[in-house]
């Protein structure tokens, strides 16, 4: 998938501790004595954030997953102020820091227990991982240059990286949301949202799975983000079927798969 053999073998012999193939790799050292369930808290940055004052509940928590313009500084109530993962791909961060940055998202979330999952969606994603892991500067592409510390903090440790398999993006794509897109000459465009990758990530790992600030049936009532100044109307691209998805969290809600927050 237009990925240099090089790069890729480069970077993933870099992910050689056995923390980066383990999403919960500190469990033991981190885990309640008294239970052995893993209880997620998976947050979007939705509208239906604002002024739920859920932030509490959502710290409580054994690990917190956040995506994108994940803008927790003055939001603490409503959204928490635990990172446990971050979940993106080199496109979405460097989209997000450039949209948000002046509202607040300066730098990604950074802590002794963020670790950040990239989703491989270009060699731009290998090329990063791989000047973090090596302390160098980005040598190539779109990137080249790029100081990864800049993003990720000074001091960087192998076991903070994880990567999800592309097998694994494309058993989301292909069976889990299959889109009529997928039948158009349209459908290399078309792919999880970043925030659906990462709930259905969680559900594939965590024991319980609580979603925060997914999109849900009465979306119009709220902006598209919680950390939006003015109302701002969600806009629907080709790219990813966010009313796919709502369906599908609806579904798994009712079922008992998810706890989903629904404001009412």
């Amino acid at each position: 998938m237009e990925v240099d053999w090089r790069i890729l073998n480069e970077t993933l012999s870099l992910l050689n501790s056995s923390a980066n193939g383990y999403m919960f790799d500190d469990w033991q050292q981190r885990g309640p004595a008294n239970s052995s369930c893993i209880r997620c808290a998976v947050v979007g940055n939705g509208g239906i954030l604002h002024g739920s004052r859920v932030g509490a509940e959502i710290d409580q928590h054994d690990y917190v997953f956040r995506v994108n313009g994940a803008i927790v500084e003055g939001f603490e109530e409503d959204v928490g102020k635990r990172t446990s993962f971050y979940t993106f791909s080199t496109n979405t961060m460097r989209n997000s820091l450039n949209a948000y940055g002046e509202i607040g998202f300066k730098r990604l979330p950074q802590s002794q227990e963020t670790r950040y999952i990239f989703l491989p969606d270009h060699d731009r994603d290998y090329l990063m991982v791989r000047a973090a892991l090596t302390h160098s500067l980005v040598d190539r592409g779109r990137d080249a240059s790029s100081r990864p510390t800049k993003f990720f903090g000074e001091n960087l440790r192998t076991e903070q990286f994880k990567m999800l398999h592309p097998d694994f993006m494309r058993y989301l794509r292909n069976r889990i949301l299959f889109s009529s897109i997928l039948y158009s000459t349209n459908r290399d465009i078309y792919r999880a949202s970043t925030g659906a990758a990462m709930l259905l990530a969680a559900l594939h790992t965590c024991d319980q799975v609580s979603a925060f600030g997914f999109i849900t049936p009465d979306y119009k009532k709220y902006s598209n983000h919680y950390f939006d100044k003015t109302y701002q109307q969600m806009i629907f691209y080709s790219n990813h079927n966010f009313k796919l998805e709502m369906d599908l969290w609806q579904k798994f809600h009712r079922k008992g798969i998810i706890k989903l927050y629904n404001r009412q």
